[in-house]
């Protein structure tokens, strides 16, 4: 069964918004992003003008500026060139009219052009796959810095040869975070952004179905990997998305935070005591908090959703 399906089916928890914080030593400059996961816009369910609101309150805030953390439309992985074409026009379209901050995007697995076979796109295609969302964004992973922070954005997507895809940062990548993260200044703050999580508790609680998947698509396989390059520099954060629940969990002095989705459960309400939402970010010199906030908007009755 399909993630997006697999939603639907956790969907009616109630609102809820929560908040934490950890205290780090050290100094250093301040500023405030809002951290939006899982926008999965579409012309159904109102997601459009729910995105819009989103982006509205983000808008009106005091955020230096935004991480779009991946799958920005429902979805380019089994739908035909035209219908992705046309979705991921509508999500830019809404971000240019709404979202009145600088914007940086990370790759997410829905964001991937006609990956499973009955998108009935040949693999062949130019914008097969990841390229896809290259035309529309650019690199897939890439640094940048704010404030005295070095952001490391990964792609966290691995496609599979069976047409598919898993939680994974490839080799090439691994070569690339590696060299990068040795050319920062001792000392320097990093924090790395990811779609698909490194950590997380989700294997604890999540739906029994999600096992039954032809791949890892809860967190990043080769996770280890990628810890043992960041444990020798000086992370103070990892931000995340993809699991569409908001968690934070803390490794080594690493907070790992994972924020709820813009759509909650596909736009078929709460997923796991998670709303529709998003998450600010507050850096003050090693000091990371983080605040789920909603944004007053309530998904269509999942009883009356044919599932």
């Amino acid at each position: 069964m399909q993630r997006r399906h697999l939603l639907q089916l956790a969907a009616g928890a109630p609102l809820a918004s929560a908040a934490a914080a950890t205290r780090l030593p050290g100094a250093g400059g301040s500023f405030r992003l809002a951290l939006l996961g899982d926008c999965h816009i579409r012309p159904e369910f109102s997601a459009a003008r729910a995105c819009a609101m989103c982006f509205e309150q983000v808008s009106a805030s005091s955020v230096d500026f935004v991480i779009q953390a991946g799958d920005h439309i429902e979805d380019a992985l089994e739908v035909g060139r035209a219908r992705a074409a046309s979705l991921m026009d509508l999500y830019q379209r809404i971000e240019r009219q709404h979202l009145r901050k600088p914007v940086r995007h990370v790759i997410g697995n829905h964001d991937c052009l006609g990956v499973f076979p009955a998108s009935g796109i040949d693999p062949s295609a130019p914008d097969y796959g990841k390229a896809f969302y290259v035309e529309r964004f650019g690199p897939t992973y890439y640094a940048f810095d704010h404030k005295g922070v070095h952001f490391v954005v990964l792609d966290s997507v691995g496609i599979t040869a069976d047409r598919s895809y898993e939680g994974r940062i490839d080799a090439a990548q691994l070569d690339w975070l590696r060299a990068d993260l040795a050319a920062q200044p001792r000392g320097t703050r990093i924090i790395a952004v990811t779609h698909i999580p490194l950590i997380t508790a989700m294997r604890c609680y999540e739906p029994e179905s999600w096992l039954d998947t032809p791949h890892n698509w809860t967190f990043v396989s080769n996770a280890r990997e990628v810890l043992r390059l960041l444990r020798d520099h000086d992370v103070i954060a990892v931000l995340q998305a993809h699991s569409h629940v908001y968690e934070q969990i803390e490794l080594n002095g690493i907070r790992f935070i994972t924020t709820g989705a813009v759509a909650g459960a596909d736009w078929r309400g709460s997923f796991l005591g998670t709303a529709e939402g998003y998450t600010e970010i507050s850096v003050d010199g090693r000091s990371v908090e983080s605040r789920y906030r909603t944004y007053g908007f309530r998904s269509i009755d999942p009883a009356d959703v044919p599932i």
